[in-house]
């Protein structure tokens, strides 16, 4: 085999491997980005100047929002702004985040804080309303694909249960394995299709020419 068939075969099962990973196992993916898509603020601590408003998970950067300074007036953002995304939230852990009013005397005022999960979201955009401070939604549409995040001990599944994902497993591995067979197949046939016709090509190029020499009676004479 050349070494340019050898690289194709590299790149062939290395998309195969990633597609079946990504198509059968979407468990796998471990972290989804969450935007902000809209905010209203009710109510601001600063009593002189316009507030800084900005949003915080325990342990990451602050999130400044330079737009949100009044308060009564619904912010809409397109998830494409320079200070976008909020924050990533992971499969299976929630986050302590909140959102914060900067103060130039004291510590930060807090509108409120909370624990942010995957599992908040039902759908990619999930709203959270805090009585008389703010109410925000936010887009995550990979979060619905997270497994959820959870604080309670798992529970007991009957043997029915234990069945049930036992079939689901073993018909997921045989659709693998069936559709990594049939690629594989296809692949191997292609490869031979396209060595038969590389091989004809060269034949007929040979046999051309043979055809120019006797036409200009270069041929070997016996």
């Amino acid at each position: 085999m050349s070494i340019r068939h050898l690289q194709n075969s590299r790149i062939f099962f290395r998309f195969l491997a990633w597609w079946i990973l990504f198509s059968f196992f979407p468990g796998l993916i471990s972290s989804a980005v969450v935007t902000l898509d809209s905010i209203e603020i009710f109510k601001t601590h600063e009593l002189i100047g316009k507030p800084t408003v900005y949003f915080l998970c325990k342990g990451e950067n602050r999130t400044e929002l330079p737009d949100v300074t009044k308060t009564g007036v619904v912010y809409s953002f397109k998830g494409e702004e320079s200070w976008q995304p909020l924050t990533e939230l992971v499969s299976k852990k929630c986050k302590r985040c909140g959102f914060y009013e900067k103060d130039t005397i004291k510590a930060d005022d807090i509108f409120a804080e909370w624990e942010f999960c995957s599992s908040d979201f039902k759908a990619p955009k999930y709203t959270l309303f805090k009585e008389e401070e703010f109410n925000a939604t936010f887009h995550c549409p990979d979060c619905t694909s997270l497994p959820a995040a959870s604080n309670t001990a798992p529970e007991k599944h009957d043997d029915g249960n234990g069945m049930h994902v036992a079939v689901v497993i073993l018909i997921s591995v045989l659709i693998s394995t069936v559709t990594i067979v049939a690629l594989v197949m296809a692949y191997k046939y292609w490869q031979k299709k396209k060595r038969q016709q590389d091989q004809a090509r060269f034949l007929k190029l040979f046999e051309e020419g043979d055809d120019i020499e006797d036409e200009l009676g270069l041929g070997t004479v016996i």
